[in-house]
C-alpha cells in the first residue's frame, strides 16, 4: 500500500550532520573527563536532545557546567554552518514522493534553530517540505514520545495508521512504533539496536523509493 505520508527524521536521514556533531561532542566531553568512543556516544545519545546529553553525561561523571547546553548549541551551530551535506539519494526519494503524490514532512528532536542552520544551506530542498518541518523540542514532546510524528501526520492531513517514518535512531523508531506507524531504519553500517525496536533496516537511501512501493 502506498503510504498516506512519509515522515523523515532530519539528522542522519536528510542531512549528514551526525559525524560533525559526534566529533565535536566527543572532544567536549573529553575536556570534562568523560572519554567515549563514537560507538558509545551513538548508543547513549543518538536521536536524543542536547539536554538529554547533558543529563546523561553528568550521571556518568562529567562535571558539565550549568550553561553547557547553550554553549554547546552555539559551538555546533557554528560548526555545522561551515558546511553540512545532504544524505546522498534523499532528493531522489523526494522526487519519487512528488511523482506519487505522497506528502512528506520532517520530524526532528533537533531544535528549529539547528534545522535552520543545516537545512537552510539547502534552500531548494527545504522549500520542498512546504513548511512541514517540526521539532520535538518546540512541541515539548521529543522522541521517543509519539506526539511529534502524530502531529506531523495531522498537519499533512494524513492517516497516521498508514504513515511511514524514516529514522536512524532507536528513539525515533520507538516514537514511530508508539504512534502506530511503520518505520524504515536508515543504517548504512547496520544498527542492531534500531532493528531491535522494530525498524526495517535499509543501507542505501536510493533503495527507499522501492521499499515505499512508489
Amino acid at each position: 500500500m502506498t503510504p498516506s505520508a512519509v515522515l523523515f527524521d532530519c539528522d542522519g536521514v536528510v542531512v549528514d550532520s551526525e559525524g560533525q556533531t559526534f566529533a565535536l561532542l566527543g572532544a567536549e566531553l573529553a575536556g570534562y573527563g568523560l572519554h567515549l568512543t563514537r560507538a558509545q556516544m551513538e548508543q547513549l545519545f543518538l536521536g536524543g536532545t542536547i539536554q538529554g546529553v547533558f543529563d546523561a553525561a553528568r550521571a556518568l561523571g562529567a562535571n558539565l557546567p550549568a550553561g553547557w547546553v547553550a554553549d554547546f548549541y552555539e559551538k555546533i551551530y557554528a560548526d555545522l554552518a561551515l558546511g553540512t551535506n545532504l544524505i546522498d539519494g534523499i532528493e531522489a526519494v523526494l522526487d519519487a514522493l512528488d511523482a506519487s503524490g505522497v506528502p512528506y514532512a520532517i520530524g526532528s528532536n533537533g531544535s528549529e534553530a539547528k534545522m535552520a542552520v543545516t537545512l537552510g544551506q539547502h534552500p531548494q530542498l527545504l522549500a520542498r517540505f512546504g513548511g512541514h518541518v517540526y521539532s520535538g523540542q518546540s512541541l515539548g514532546k521529543p522522541k521517543p514520545a509519539p506526539d511529534l510524528y502524530l502531529y506531523a501526520a495531522a498537519q499533512l492531513g494524513a492517516d497516521p495508521a498508514h504513515a511511514v517514518v524514516i529514522e536512524d535512531s532507536p528513539n525515533g523508531a520507538m516514537a514511530a512504533r508508539a504512534a502506530g506507524m511503520r518505520c524504515f531504519g536508515y543504517a548504512p553500517h547496520g544498527n542492531a539496536a534500531l532493528a531491535a525496536v522494530g525498524a526495517d533496516l535499509f543501507s542505501e537511501m536510493k533503495d527507499l523509493a522501492a521499499l515505499l512501493r512508489l
